[in-house]
């Protein structure tokens, strides 16, 4: 089977997206801010265990389409691109609420299971995550090759590996600083409209490649 030409490039622009605090990063890093880091490292694995399920299905779904059209290769790079940008500004927008979500420690102390349950829901469910494997991932296939499913399903575990790893340090760097991050949520509106911010830009690069050709 083949291995897309561009894995390279592919990484980075994974690395970037995953690097952006989205929904499920600030899933966990709500969890370590609550309940430390055990907790935050089993929302990482239940997050990455969704992900990959969703990365699964998109691939089965649009990969035979998107091997066919060069009408639907388009028009999901067009549609994606717009979304992500989407994304980005309700991120910047809602950062004061995201915020004072992160630090509810309401309910008591989840079990593992319950939080690899509820990490999973959120993975499955992630926007971003769902524009990233319809919209971005097809980027980076080589479609002369053919086996555009396979393509597209293998670029979906390697963003899965990247995830884990990431939003792993992710939850164990929040638990460390919980104290120093929960004491100010002006430091929590940042993160997350910093992550709004990667989120545009990675939409715009995506309607100018769709634009381009390249």
């Amino acid at each position: 089977m083949p291995i897309p030409s561009r894995l390279f490039e592919y990484v980075i622009a994974a690395y970037l997206i995953i690097l952006a605090p989205g929904p499920s990063v600030l899933f966990i890093v709500a969890r370590a801010i609550s309940w430390g880091k055990k907790i935050a490292v089993a929302t990482a694995a239940g997050n990455v265990s969704g992900s990959f399920v969703l990365a699964t299905l998109t691939a089965l779904g649009i990969g035979p389409i998107l091997q066919r059209s060069e009408l639907a290769y388009n028009a999901v790079q067009w549609g994606g691109g717009l979304y992500l940008m989407y994304l980005g500004f309700d991120a910047i927008r809602k950062r004061s609420e995201h915020a004072e979500d992160m630090t509810d420690t309401s309910g008591g102390a989840p079990t593992i299971f319950r939080t690899w349950r509820e990490g999973f829901i959120v993975g499955v469910l992630n926007p971003k995550a769902i524009v990233f494997y319809a919209a971005v991932c097809p980027q980076f296939i080589d479609r002369d090759r053919g086996h555009v499913t396979w393509q597209l399903w293998f670029l979906g575990l390697v963003f899965c590996i990247i995830a884990l790893l990431s939003d792993g340090m992710w939850g164990l760097l929040a638990g460390q600083a919980r104290e120093w991050l929960s004491s100010d949520r002006g430091r929590l509106e940042k993160l997350r409209a910093g992550g709004g911010g990667v989120m545009i830009f990675l939409g715009i690069l995506i309607i100018v490649q769709a634009v381009t050709g390249t």
